[in-house]
């Protein structure tokens, strides 16, 4: 039923929300320096988020299900989507009230055996008043094969020892900023379950990501290192919708083994919130740009990508 399906898709699906969470709020920034009015990048990153291994494998033991379990009770453990390519424990439909000597049966999915999140980046930064800087990052509704994306970013940058000590903050040889970024992303994907006659069937997809930081930076010629400490936190929603007959225990009410529910699956939930500290730095070249960041958060990540621009 769907109270189980909700509980085990989370179980299997969790670190891709987290992995994404993250990337969203990655690569707002590289520099506490701020572009001087009217002066613009456009850059293109990417970020791997690695999913621990504490998040690659689920007990389905610990899921409180009500009307599935696993064959054997000492084979509970599966991968995640992001855990190893091997099947999944063998579970079985059961009903406590009505047993069953030859109950349906099934394996959980396999992992994708690939540890970690990929997620994009492309952002445009244009300088706006002194010492103040915006981003956008923009996808307006993408098809991939019959699924549908869409994507919405904004950010802003302050730097603060010109805007708190004017021409005084020169005497202190370093950049400082604070930075706050803001991304959604929607993602419609149309299903076809078990060859079911329902032609209504879809999951859609929503990620809001929040981001604040700190940065220290030090441009040495055209090397600019950098450090930042922040906050960042991400949500989810995955909803299964249209109508569905899912597999359920034979009992009196349901002896076809047989049910049919509407919009079956909604979770909502945050993925990721806390702390987060980066190391990186920015690579100026002329008008050719050069990004790399490593963050230490709750999934850990790599953020690199490569920026065209004029100014700074």
């Amino acid at each position: 039923g769907p109270e189980d399906a909700t509980k085990l898709v989370n179980a299997y699906i969790n670190p891709l929300f987290k992995g994404l969470g993250v990337g969203l709020n990655s690569g707002w920034t590289n520099t506490a320096k701020a572009k001087k009015p009217l002066r613009f990048d456009l850059r293109f990153t990417a970020t791997a988020a690695f999913v621990p291994n504490s998040d690659q494998a689920y007990d389905v033991n610990t899921l409180g299900l009500k009307n599935i379990r696993a064959v054997d009770k000492f084979k509970s453990v599966g991968p995640t989507a992001f855990g190893d390519q091997t099947d999944g424990p063998l579970m079985e439909l059961y009903d406590s009230n009505f047993p069953n000597p030859n109950p349906a049966q099934f394996n959980l999915p396999q992992g994708t055996g690939v540890n970690f999140v990929p997620s994009p980046q492309v952002q445009l930064t244009i300088g706006l008043l002194k010492h103040t800087e915006v981003s956008l990052r923009l996808v307006p509704d993408v098809k991939i094969e019959d699924s549908k994306l869409n994507l919405f970013g904004i950010g802003a940058k302050f730097e603060l020892l010109p805007i708190l000590m004017g021409k005084k903050e020169k005497i202190i040889p370093i950049d400082l900023a604070v930075a706050v970024g803001y991304t959604t992303l929607n993602y419609n994907i149309p299903v076809k379950i078990n060859n079911q006659t329902n032609a209504n069937q879809s999951v859609d997809v929503k990620l809001k990501g929040y981001s604040a930081e700190a940065i220290v930076s030090k441009k040495i010629k055209f090397f600019t290192p950098f450090a930042s400490v922040g906050y960042n936190s991400s949500e989810s929603a995955l909803k299964a919708v249209g109508t569905y007959e899912f597999d359920v225990p034979v009992t009196p009410l349901t002896p076809t083994g047989k049910k049919t529910y509407v919009d079956p699956i909604n979770i909502q939930q945050t993925d990721v919130e806390g702390l987060k500290a980066s190391l990186g730095f920015q690579l100026n070249l002329a008008f050719f740009r050069l990004y790399s960041s490593y963050t230490v958060s709750k999934y850990s990540y790599f953020n690199a990508g490569i920026g065209f621009g004029i100014g700074k």
